[in-house]
């Protein structure tokens, strides 16, 4: 992480199940109690994904907790939250998803300067036995690795 950001949720699965070609930082509108929510750290990106809607896009099935302190003005906690994004930004995405079969997948939510960031990524899904071969080639590099480390 840069300077100047904390990180709250961070979704490794998404590396694991998507082949992740291409990220980009979208900014997020959020309610008073998300952001205090948020600053707790109380947020889950494990079901969430983004979608290109009517030329916006959205943030799908993140878990925002409830902040405790806000009473009757509290935030829903899983709603879908709309990603602020330059034009030129969703049109590129929404003509990728559709065309190459591409999903959108947030990767990780931090604050930069104060602000409330989260990163998108688009992944194309992994088969079975993509992932079984990532496995495979991680324990190999890991065996390496120490196998090295005992020569020196």
């Amino acid at each position: 992480m840069a300077k100047g950001e904390k990180l709250i949720a961070e979704n490794r699965k998404a590396r694991h199940d998507y082949n992740l070609v291409e990220r980009f930082e979208a900014g997020l509108v959020l309610t008073g109690s998300e952001v205090k929510s948020l600053r707790e750290g109380r947020a889950s990106l494990q079901q969430a994904y983004a979608d290109v809607r009517d030329g916006e896009a959205w943030l799908i099935g993140a878990h925002i907790d409830t902040y405790d302190q806000a009473g009757l003005e509290n935030h829903e906690p899983v709603r879908d939250r709309k990603l602020l994004l330059k034009r030129r930004e969703i049109e590129s995405l929404y003509g990728k998803v559709r065309e190459k079969g591409l999903t959108l997948v947030p990767t990780k939510l931090y604050f930069k300067n104060g602000r409330a960031k989260v990163e998108v990524a688009l992944g194309r899904g992994k088969d079975v036995r993509d992932k079984r071969r990532d496995i495979a080639k991680r324990d190999a590099d890991r065996q390496i690795e120490r196998a090295m480390k005992e020569r020196r």
